[in-house]
């Protein structure tokens, strides 16, 4: 499987819990912090959920 690195660009600041867990279960807990992590299905689509908030590299 391939990495991704994500990047928090905007704050969890008013949104909804489900997506500040989303952002939690992702290892982002503040902005303008980057994670790696593998290129899975239920990556793929926390990352869907949040993808307002976050920028995605390959």
């Amino acid at each position: 499987m391939s990495t991704i690195k994500i990047k928090q660009i905007k704050s969890r600041i008013g949104a909804p819990k489900d997506q500040k867990s989303t952002l939690d279960a992702l290892g982002l807990r503040k902005l303008n912090r980057v994670v790696e992590r593998e290129s899975t299905p239920s990556v793929l689509g926390m990352i869907e959920k949040v993808k307002h908030l976050v920028i995605v590299e390959k």
